[in-house]
């Protein structure tokens, strides 16, 4: 005999997709782990960024003042080597910034994911988001950059034993316009950043030292 609520299901057609994957969370309680194991270890990032980002900041601090020392005494040679120095770390506290701010991004569409379940159109463009910062970050920190890879995988899983679940295909995971827009904006932020953050070097050598030089990662 058919209970109502099987009749109820079958007349409108089966769960939702939505059901479909809260199910599939409680179920396969590996997927969830692997969620969450995921944003724990991006937050743990997101703190080091930050503790890495500041002691740069404090010696770019060291070096401007070396800087504005040098030209005091009229050593533009001197003062011309430590704004280079500088133009190099404010760089890498650049790529590090932009990693950042898309590792927050990425921390709070898993936590998302997570809540609601949405793991398709949720997590699809965390996954090339996180790839992308792999290889921004890969010459600063290669250390983050491996962890960064092992968390790529990790839910690169999750989304094709989604996809199989669910009878959905997964496509080109990569191919994701919202992980390209996650990755803009946290250039975006990192550049406003950059100019509270650093002050802007007097002229050396004929040249105008800017204070948040371009970033040499992966666009």
């Amino acid at each position: 005999m058919v209970s109502l609520s099987d009749f109820e299901k079958r007349w409108a057609g089966g769960p939702t997709v939505g059901e479909k994957l809260k199910d599939l969370l409680k179920r396969k309680e590996p997927i969830k782990q692997k969620l969450v194991m995921a944003d724990y270890k991006i937050r743990a990032m997101v703190s080091r960024l930050e503790v890495f980002i500041e002691r740069l900041r404090e010696r770019d601090r060291t070096l401007f003042e070396r800087v504005v020392d040098a030209l005091t005494q009229g050593d533009e040679v001197r003062a011309t080597m430590y704004a280079n120095e500088i133009a190099e770390i404010r760089k890498m506290v650049k790529q590090l910034t932009i990693t950042q701010v898309a590792l927050e991004q990425v921390a709070l569409r898993l936590d998302t994911v997570i809540t609601m379940g949405d793991i398709m159109s949720g997590l699809i463009p965390v996954v090339g988001v996180v790839k992308e910062l792999r290889q921004i970050i890969k010459g600063i920190m290669p250390e983050m950059s491996l962890e960064l890879s092992e968390v790529e995988e990790g839910l690169r899983d999750v989304v094709i034993s989604a996809g199989e679940a669910l009878g959905m295909p997964t496509g080109d995971i990569y191919a994701s316009p919202e992980a390209r827009k996650i990755l803009d904006e946290a250039r975006i932020v990192a550049e406003q950043r950059m100019k509270e953050k650093f002050p802007e070097l007097p002229v050396v050598g004929g040249i105008q030292q800017k204070a948040s030089a371009p970033a040499t990662g992966t666009a």
